[in-house]
Formats: C-alpha cells, sequence, structure tokens
C-alpha cells in the first residue's frame, strides 16, 4: 500500500507543479495578491461581524480594483486603519507640527522616517456584501462514480471517534465553505459538509475534514493553517486515488495553501500515509472490504 501511496503523492505533486503554471492559477493568485492581509486584530473584528467573510476590502476599492458595488443596504465591518506620519527624526515631531526653529539633524522632510501614531476606524464590505465582476476562482472538486461511498464514510465515522451532519444547503451556515471540521473541549470533533449533488466532491470533503478531526484535534501543538490544508487535502487525494475518483483538481487547492513549498507534503508524508490509513480501515471494518475499489 506504501508503494502505491508513494506513487500518487508524486503524481499529485507533479500536478500541483503544473498547477501552479497555468494562467487560470496565475489570474487567481494576481487577484488574491490584492487584498490586504489583516492583522489577528482586525480579522477577528471581521469574523465577528461576518463569520463568513472571504474577500475584504474598502467600498471604493471594490470599484476600481475589482469593478463591483456594495450592494444597496449591505452594513459595512468595520476594523481598524493605522494613521502614520513622517516625523522629524530629531525632535520626533510630524511635519505638520514641527518646529521651524529644529534643524531635524539636517535630514530632509522628504526622507523622514514614517512612525505609527493611532488608529482610526475605517468600514469595509465582504464580496458576498457586493455585486459585478465575478473574482476569478479555482476549480477544486473532485468527480467520478461515488455510488454508496457517503454513506460508508459516515458510517465509518463513528470507529474513527467523529461526528458526523450533512446539512442541506438551505440550512448550512457556513457560506462558501463545503465542509467544517470544529472542535470543542471534552468532546469529539464535530464534522458538518454541505449536501450537493456531486457525491464525488461530497466524499472527498469528508474524507478532508475527518484528516482535520484525526490530526488536529490536539490544539496545543497545532501546525501553521497552510500545512494542516496541505495534511487534510492530500489525504482527500490519497483515499479519493483509492476509490477511483478524478482527484486532480486537489492540485489547484494544495497550490493555493502550498505556495513555493510545495515539497511539504513529503516533509508530513509520514502523517499523511497514518491518516489515510486509518481512515481506509475504518471504511474496510464497515463494509467488510467488499466495496473497496482497487
Amino acid at each position: 500500500m506504501h508503494s502505491a501511496i508513494d506513487d500518487w503523492i508524486a503524481d499529485l505533486l507533479d500536478e500541483t507543479t503544473t498547477a501552479r503554471t497555468s494562467e487560470a492559477f496565475q489570474r487567481w493568485l494576481n487577484v488574491q495578491s490584492r487584498f490586504h492581509d489583516y492583522s489577528a486584530r482586525n480579522a477577528l473584528l471581521i469574523s465577528l461581524q461576518c463569520p463568513d467573510a472571504t474577500h475584504v476590502a474598502g467600498y471604493r476599492t471594490w470599484q476600481t480594483e475589482f469593478d463591483r458595488q456594495v450592494s444597496e443596504g449591505e452594513s459595512a465591518i468595520w476594523i481598524w486603519a493605522p494613521i502614520t506620519a513622517n516625523v522629524c527624526p530629531a525632535c520626533g515631531d510630524p511635519k505638520a507640527s514641527h518646529d521651524d526653529d529644529c534643524e531635524s539633524d539636517g535630514v530632509p522632510s522628504t526622507e523622514w522616517p514614517t512612525e505609527l501614531r493611532s488608529f482610526k476606524p475605517v468600514p469595509v464590505f465582504d464580496v458576498s456584501q457586493t455585486t459585478g465582476e465575478p473574482l476569478p476562482s479555482l476549480t477544486t472538486e473532485t468527480y467520478g462514480d461515488a455510488s454508496g461511498l457517503v454513506s460508508v464514510l459516515c458510517a465509518a465515522a463513528e470507529p474513527l471517534g467523529l461526528d458526523v451532519t450533512l446539512v442541506s444547503p438551505s440550512e448550512w451556515s457556513h457560506g462558501a465553505a463545503r465542509g467544517v471540521c470544529t472542535f470543542t473541549r471534552g468532546q469529539r470533533p464535530n464534522i458538518e459538509v454541505r449536501q450537493r449533488p456531486n457525491e464525488a466532491d461530497m466524499a472527498t470533503t469528508l474524507v478532508h475534514e475527518f484528516a482535520h478531526g484525526l490530526l488536529h484535534a490536539d490544539r496545543t501543538s497545532l501546525p501553521e493553517r497552510s500545512l494542516r490544508e496541505v495534511e487534510a487535502e492530500a489525504v482527500a487525494y490519497l483515499v479519493g486515488r483509492q476509490f477511483g475518483l478524478d482527484v486532480c483538481n486537489s492540485a489547484f487547492y494544495l497550490a493555493a495553501w502550498a505556495g513555493e513549498e510545495v515539497e511539504s507534503v513529503l516533509e508530513r508524508l509520514n502523517r499523511i500515509r497514518s491518516v489515510t490509513a486509518s481512515i481506509l480501515g475504518a471504511v474496510d471494518d464497515t463494509v467488510g472490504g467488499s466495496q473497496r475499489v482497487r
């Protein structure tokens, strides 16, 4: 089994490298680079006011950068923006209140260093609050014949120590996410997956969230999020390959999270192998191995 997994991991790395150089990925990357990386404080403010926010920008930025318009009646998300000023290297005063008698150490005001002076509240809006030119997206769905696989995986969740719920689209509360895994102290990891016609993609979403539940329940020693997503999607890819699904679009997902560090898949191979074996073993125990596609 290890030999097959190693071959499939090699395929995934090749596909991810190819995906990163594709025109579609470069268009997506270009748009992503135009969004701010918010501080932890502002990220928390955004999540508190709009839990499902994915892409946030100011009113004018949506118009000028992305050709989108904030919809009428939408409420702003308020964050803190820094106020900076060029300050005199000699006395520390900003130019607006600078004493003309200060010689400024001979440094012209155009070369004064910039200093953070304060913060001010500013309004921003999530893409879901706007209409207009669509943002480029990456196709990351799985395809293929997954007849019965979703129900088998749901049954396999019990011996894995996971709780699973399939949620109808009308009751889904997690925005554009296809699945989530949440952790509550003293309870089993809780997995929710949005129901949709594409059962193959539902199956790999389940496996992706299974991997989070099995690998990332210890909240005291978590790897950074990009590595968590690399691990989970690599497991989804491997289990999908085992069941004969078309999982090539996992390469776009990994390219988005791994960036230049595609080789991080190899660095975490033992963890990926281990949880893949656990999931496949639980499936075997559930169906007696009779439905395994090899």
